[in-house]
């Protein structure tokens, strides 16, 4: 039994309507083929959401549901925010989430849960590149194109 589990996330919002799809798709195994993979990858519809609100509210879905697992989650994903969470996080418990305005800064609930499930799992945040050409992708780059492509079309069917 491996002691790691890989998770692949990402998301695609319509900005007008707020509505969004986030995808993600739990690997035990770098070996599978990617196509075997593709049945594999779970939808969730978000509403009145934002890109960088749906990236962290797939990711936190599927890692409460690895709650169980104990094992390593290595997670990829292209967004910047979530690869930058750990390095933010002193300074936002510091200034308890409160911008240089006063106000609490958006999407708080999700960073203080961000940094509750993650210190109960062992994780560990990997950024990777969205759309590379075919010729340039790894065995990791495959597998993200599977979610990454599942978010997009969800969106462009639910828009139709």
């Amino acid at each position: 039994m491996p002691d790691e589990i890989y998770l692949f996330t990402d998301g695609s919002v319509n900005p007008q309507s707020r509505i969004g799809f986030g995808a993600s798709l739990v690997v035990e195994d770098l070996e599978m083929p990617p196509d075997e993979a593709k049945d594999q990858v779970q939808l969730k519809i978000f509403e009145d959401t934002s890109s960088t609100k749906l990236e962290l509210q797939i990711l936190l879905d599927t890692l409460a549901k690895l709650e169980k697992y104990k094992k390593k989650v290595i997670v990829y994903t292209d967004s910047q925010n979530i690869v930058g969470l750990f390095g933010r996080r002193l300074r936002l418990e510091k200034n308890k989430y409160i911008a240089k305005n006063g106000r609490l800064i958006n999407n708080h609930e999700l960073y203080q849960e961000f940094y509750r499930i993650t210190n109960l799992l062992n994780c560990q945040i990997i950024k990777v590149k969205g759309h590379k050409s075919s010729s340039l992708k790894n065995k990791i780059d495959f597998f993200f194109t599977l979610v990454d492509r599942a978010a997009r079309n969800a969106l462009r069917m639910h828009k139709n």
